[in-house]
């Protein structure tokens, strides 16, 4: 693979490990984030931080953004320092972040008034997965930048599964978020069931191991609600982000989502609770029986 110049925006929990692993394969990298220390860091690596989303633009062959939401890529994509001001039209974009489908407007348009191609490339799985470039890609997009990108996604992924036209991704997305949110939220509502009846946690875990209602998320997220520890691989305020994502999506879809409704219910009870920056996990204890129940 004849190493390209990317310019990266965006490396917090899960974009930096997504550049280091770009680096790590010989690409030139030039990285911007918002909070400047994220990215100097990738500068052991060999990787320029560029000042501005601009700087990380210029010259680059492909850019890739992983921002948090659609208010953050805007940001980042316009004005005069944006992204989109010295982006060359012959340049790859290829957009990571879970952004939702109100956002894929803003995507589409500024891809036709500036030339660039657009690929709509959101990911599954969380810190660990990214840190050992195991991530799965759900990407979409023109046929004829396929060459071009796949190999730059697949120094990150375990999987880059090309599932249509740009737009598709990031809809894939919305339907697997909403099963991870709903396994999640499960979880912490039979672990706080269990609790009010007495049944300890470790013991339902095991009820269901290795049968048909066995599941690997289940046991990674159950640790930490029986821990009670909770370092963020997918802090809860974006969880929250994303379950509002899906609400909307539903909405506008005809979808009746009851099950998703009281997923925001709970994710936001916890942010109310200041649980936002731990791990999406730490729902459980917005739903944990009250002391004089």
């Amino acid at each position: 693979m004849h190493p390209k110049k990317i310019g990266f925006i965006g490396t917090g929990i899960m974009g930096g490990p997504m550049a280091r692993h770009l680096a790590e394969r010989g690409h030139t990298l030039r990285v911007y984030n918002r909070s400047a220390e994220k990215a100097m860091a990738l500068a052991q690596y060999g990787a320029d931080v560029a000042a501005t989303p601009a700087d990380a633009a210029t010259d680059a062959d492909v850019l890739i953004t992983m921002v948090s939401d659609a208010d953050a890529l805007r940001a980042v994509m316009e004005g005069p320092e944006g992204a989109l001001s010295r982006l060359p039209s012959s340049a790859a974009w290829i957009q990571c972040g879970t952004v939702g489908l109100e956002a894929l407007r803003d995507c589409r348009r500024w891809s036709e008034a500036h030339g660039a191609p657009w690929v709509d490339a959101p990911v599954l799985g969380t810190r660990a997965p990214a840190e050992a470039g195991k991530l799965t890609v759900l990407a979409s997009g023109p046929s004829d930048v396929q060459e071009t990108v796949s190999p730059v996604l697949q120094a990150f992924a375990a999987r880059v599964l090309w599932v249509g036209e740009a737009g598709a991704g990031t809809r894939l997305k919305l339907v697997a978020n909403t099963w991870v949110l709903a396994v999640n939220g499960a979880l912490a509502e039979v672990f706080s069931l269990g609790q009010s009846l007495g049944v300890p946690p470790t013991q339902f875990l095991e009820a269901i191991e290795g049968g048909p209602l066995d599941c690997g998320y289940a046991h990674a997220k159950g640790k930490l609600m029986i821990e009670d520890r909770f370092p963020a691989s997918f802090p809860l305020r974006l969880a929250l982000k994303d379950a509002r994502l899906i609400q909307h999506a539903g909405a506008n879809g005809g979808a009746r989502l009851d099950q998703v409704e009281g997923v925001v219910r709970a994710l936001a009870r916890a942010v109310d609770d200041g649980l936002g920056d731990e791990d999406m996990a730490a729902v459980f204890r917005a739903t944990r029986p009250t002391p004089d129940a």
